[in-house]
């Protein structure tokens, strides 16, 4: 289902998208666009509170990885 979205843009260049209505598409040129934004603007806040996150989680102790890959070697 489809609802109607609209928006104020200057005389002048409703004039410039009228002239140009026959080589562009503006309806399907405004909802590319549209869904590419909040894509991008999703993306970004999914990033921003994986980092939130990660800055949560605690520091291992210096070393930690190094024994742990020493005791998986030993183990095998």
């Amino acid at each position: 289902m489809s609802v109607v979205v609209s928006f104020r843009v200057p005389r002048d260049l409703k004039r410039k998208m009228d002239s140009l209505r026959g080589y562009i598409d503006w309806d399907e040129e405004l909802r590319r666009f549209i869904e590419s934004r909040v894509r991008e603007y999703e993306q970004k806040r999914a990033i921003e509170e994986l980092e939130e996150i990660i800055e949560r989680i605690p520091l291992c102790a210096k070393g930690t990885a190094v024994r742990y890959v020493r005791r998986d070697r030993d183990s095998g």
